[in-house]
């Protein structure tokens, strides 16, 4: 099932279709924060699927600090033959830090970013080729059943898609996590985005190109826990808002406008009543309440502008976005996995 991009003409598909390899080098992105559980069953599941398409592939890990045994699993599997390397940073900067990490460190013709606890499917690895194959630069998969999830997540999520897509200038598939396959160009594109306040699904879909949806049911977790709460859940959607649209700022400058008109009418108001009636005492309980609203209202709206300021201050200060303390290379490479295959 196929969701173009509204650019995606044909003309373009074609092209790109036809400047197609027949054997695309391909990358497995991984992001890992104490997954170690799960690590063993996730390399049985894609090496599988891998081995049986017969492309050359390698494996990006990207440890985002573990404190369990982790790295040690990883750079087991490394040393016992599993292509690819283990990029350590140095310490837990977040999902989006770690997929940036992996961009940098990717070389294949084509990249898949998976998480490590099955709940992508690597069995659509091979749809996806095929996605790419027919001149899709992205392919990214859709869920179609959020049944496990709380009527909670359920309706918030919901809610946030309809949010950004209605504020920001871009269209961002809604239900689409960070299972992709992207091209080559994709990533170099990704690569020149140099903002410290990274929201990936929204820089995905910022880039542009032509892209395909797979759709999806996502299963439960193989082991482990989740990473993700309602509080992480809710600042990682402030960050996403924030970082591509100003309408808010915007909504409250339209909404001071409005408040500072009625204010003024109610001022003239109380002027003529105060000029036709004479002194009038009464009116504690009415003055307590629009001194309240209007406080919270001004307290709401230089929060917002301080939402801003605070991620301008992140940008100016031009720390790195991660920071790497180690890079374990596996045994295997692409090419000596080409070599072997020539």
């Amino acid at each position: 099932m196929q969701a173009p991009t509204p650019h995606a003409s044909s003309f373009y598909l074609s092209r790109r279709a036809a400047a197609r390899t027949d054997r695309p080098r391909i990358d497995l992105l991984v992001p890992v924060y104490n997954e170690a559980e799960v690590i063993s069953p996730f390399l049985e599941e894609t090496r599988g699927v891998l081995d049986k398409l017969g492309l050359p592939y390698q494996y990006i890990f990207v440890d985002d600090g573990s404190r369990d045994a982790t790295a040690e699993t990883i750079a087991g599997e490394l040393r016992n033959g599993l292509p690819g390397r283990l990029i350590s940073l140095s310490r837990n900067f977040g999902k989006e830090a770690a997929m940036s990490a992996g961009l940098a460190h990717a070389e294949g013709d084509i990249l898949v970013i998976l998480d490590a606890d099955l709940q992508d499917p690597p069995d659509l690895i091979p749809q996806m080729v095929e996605g790419w194959r027919s001149g899709y630069d992205v392919v990214y998969g859709v869920r179609v059943d959020r049944s496990s999830d709380t009527l909670v997540k359920r309706s918030t999520a919901g809610l946030f898609y309809r949010v950004f897509n209605r504020l920001a200038n871009i269209d961002m598939p809604a239900n689409a996590g960070d299972f992709r396959l992207l091209d080559r160009a994709v990533v170099n594109a990704l690569l020149q985005l140099p903002e410290r306040n990274r929201f990936m699904k929204g820089l995905f879909a910022w880039v542009g190109f032509p892209a395909m949806a797979v759709p999806y049911e996502r299963p439960a977790r193989r082991a482990g826990e989740g990473k993700w709460n309602y509080w992480k859940l809710w600042n990682f959607a402030i960050d996403g808002l924030t970082a591509f649209t100003t309408l808010p700022l915007r909504i409250w400058l339209y909404g001071g406008a409005v408040v500072a008109g009625l204010g003024f009418l109610y001022a003239i108001f109380l002027i003529l009543r105060v000029m036709i009636h004479g002194i009038d005492v009464p009116g504690y309980a009415s003055l307590m309440v629009a001194v309240l609203v209007f406080s919270g209202v001004q307290l709401l709206s230089i929060g917002m502008i301080g939402e801003y300021v605070a991620r301008l201050f992140n940008e100016a200060k031009q720390r790195p976005l991660y920071l790497v303390q180690d890079v374990i290379h596996g045994e295997t490479t692409l090419e000596k996995k080409e070599a072997q295959h020539d």
